[in-house]
């Protein structure tokens, strides 16, 4: 991603000023029951790329991976307590109106639980709309105003 940058070896270690801006996200993991129909999902209503991976599959949005754990591919090593499918809580930013969000959801059949309301989020004040995965992980569209 261009926007991570690789820290030098007289960086100290310690000044967090200097090691921001080289943290961003790269992953995650949920847990889904079903592949197929998580891979489905994620696929068509969310846009994701599908990696292969194993038994499974991973699903990429740009330079942010979801890694997937599922029937017969548990990754290691893991969390003390292993998020179980239906567990996960996953915020996406739609980039355009909230009303297209919703008109998108509900032409995939996914039903918008909450919204649109407003919600605070990584580039500030927004408004989302929340609805579910088909494990029943809550997933979040926010959307930001542009100038």
């Amino acid at each position: 991603m261009p926007e991570t940058e690789t820290l030098t070896v007289e960086t100290d270690p310690l000044d967090t000023v200097a090691l921001a801006p080289a943290i961003h996200l790269d992953h995650c993991v949920i847990h889904v029951s079903d592949w197929a129909r998580a891979t489905a999902f994620y696929r068509d209503v969310l846009g994701a790329e599908v990696i292969p991976v194993g038994k499974g599959v991973a699903f990429r949005f740009g330079g942010v991976q979801l890694n997937v754990h599922g029937p017969g591919q548990i990754g290691e090593p893991r969390a003390a307590k292993p998020v179980m499918p239906g567990g996960s809580d996953l915020c996406f930013r739609w980039s355009g109106l909230i009303e297209d969000a919703v008109a998108h959801l509900s032409a995939h059949g996914v039903p918008v639980e909450l919204g649109p309301v407003e919600r605070n989020g990584a580039a500030g004040a927004g408004i989302s709309v929340y609805f579910r995965d088909p494990d029943g992980s809550l997933l979040e569209f926010i959307t930001y105003p542009t100038a």
